[in-house]
């Protein structure tokens, strides 16, 4: 498969991957980029410190449905929406700097709504 860019989806690209914060998702971007640049899987794979797989599931993942994002699913939410709506006000409202305190806060939140 050969991936062939115009200069605007090249630049839109670069301007994406500065923006992005989920690394997998800028490595996503790096491998289209280097992989339209003629670059070999194995050497992105070694450039991107990445196995080589994961470079063949990006393109097979390019081929398929031209997805950047992975799919990794996630869990269910314990709470129900009305407590989800008030954690997110609390959490607007209150800085926390640690994940166990934030932790703590959604399961008071969830026992008192």
């Amino acid at each position: 498969m050969q991936i062939e860019l115009t200069a605007n989806q090249k630049k839109e690209l670069e301007s994406r991957h500065k923006k992005e914060r989920d690394r997998r998702i800028a490595d996503r971007i790096k491998f289209i980029l280097l992989y339209s640049e003629g670059w070999t899987q194995v050497d992105i794979s070694q450039a991107l410190r990445i196995c080589p797989e994961t470079v063949h599931d990006h393109l097979k993942d390019l081929a398929n449905s031209q997805k950047l994002k992975p799919e990794n699913g996630g869990s269910q939410s314990r709470l129900t929406e009305e407590q989800t709506i008030a954690f997110v006000k609390h959490l607007e409202i209150h800085t926390y700097t640690k994940v166990s305190d934030i932790y703590r806060t959604g399961y008071l939140i969830m026992r008192l709504c």
